[in-house]
């Protein structure tokens, strides 16, 4: 409990930390739930991966604070792999409203039901202006909200129908969740590792020395194929900038500030085309059920070229 009576630790790292215990409580949820369900195929398996997934959401921060408690974090990270990795994890039974009741619940709530997700984007820009608040925060706090508003709108809202209905798309999703955090650990990794540094000294010997336009072009195209390989542009960009932004962008005069800037979109172009970015084109084909789980990366490739060839042109025009 010193952690949130510290005044050392900032209002925002304490409410963040109660919205990661939340959803450790929902994984825990969701563990228990599938070890009762005889439905499902992999009981233990489910069972074993959504606890201790929960137990790291919900306690990770206190166990890294033990003697030895990382390596801890690390063994329960690795064996809570195992499931996963050995296909074990699979969705149980879950009780889906049948159209019959969408149709009933639209037509008492309308339109309405837009409010709580709006909130939630609302929620996140607001408190993204509070100093040492995380919009994170503001997300969960829209999702709070949004829960009181839904509850309002339709008194079957329960507790347990929230409950549920998070672990019915946890399930969906499975151990893909995972991949965002992985990904964005992963980018500290390779920062750490001197990979920006192993980048510089490729691309140097292959762009023209103090030749600017071939270094916007580079750093554009890299932060796109890197955020491709890494699936998160918020990694990338960190190497990417230290490999060629910097050396060979900013050095020779660009506008950092512009040229910064479009480098992380130009990685976002990278993350329509990649299956790493799982939130965006893997999470969608699981919740739509979609036959092609290619399908949504299909769609976006055309525009993801067009949209790296305006940025470049724009950096071109602008940047220099």
């Amino acid at each position: 409990m010193s952690f949130f009576t510290s005044a050392d630790v900032t209002l925002g790292e304490k409410l963040l930390e109660i919205l990661y215990m939340i959803c450790g409580v929902i994984c825990l949820y969701a563990a228990f739930k599938n070890l009762k369900d005889k439905e499902n195929p992999s009981r233990v398996g489910t069972f074993s991966f959504w606890f201790l997934f929960g137990v790291l959401m919900a306690f990770g921060r206190f166990i890294g604070n033990l003697p030895n408690g990382n390596v801890i974090n690390g063994i329960i990270v690795l064996v809570m792999m195992l499931p996963a990795i050995l296909k074990k994890v699979k969705p149980g039974h879950s009780n889906v409203a049948t159209p019959e009741e969408q149709v009933a619940d639209f037509n008492k709530i309308g339109m309405k039901i837009f409010i709580p997700a709006l909130g939630i984007g609302l929620f996140a820009l607001i408190f993204a202006f509070i100093p040492n608040v995380s919009s994170l925060v503001g997300m969960g706090v829209g999702v709070i909200v949004g829960i009181i508003l839904l509850t309002i709108f339709n008194s079957k809202n329960t507790v347990k129908t929230y409950f549920d209905d998070s672990e019915r798309f946890l399930s969906i999703i499975g151990p893909i969740c995972l991949l965002p955090c992985l990904l964005g650990v992963l980018g500290s990794i390779f920062t750490v590792a001197g990979v920006g540094d192993a980048i510089s000294a490729l691309v140097g010997k292959i762009i023209p020395e103090g030749n600017l336009v071939v270094g916007i072009i580079v750093y554009a195209i890299g932060m796109m194929f890197f955020t491709m390989i890494m699936g998160n542009a918020f990694a990338a960009i960190t190497v990417m900038t230290v490999g060629i932004g910097g050396p060979f962008v900013f050095a020779l005069g660009a506008d950092p500030v512009l040229c910064g800037m479009l480098a992380l979109t130009c990685g976002y172009c990278g993350t329509l085309c990649t299956p790493m970015a799982a939130n965006f084109n893997i999470v969608p084909v699981a919740i739509l059920e979609m036959n092609d789980k290619w399908g949504v990366i299909k769609k976006q490739i055309v525009p993801a070229f067009a949209l790296i060839i305006f940025q470049i042109a724009y950096m071109l025009m602008f940047g220099m």
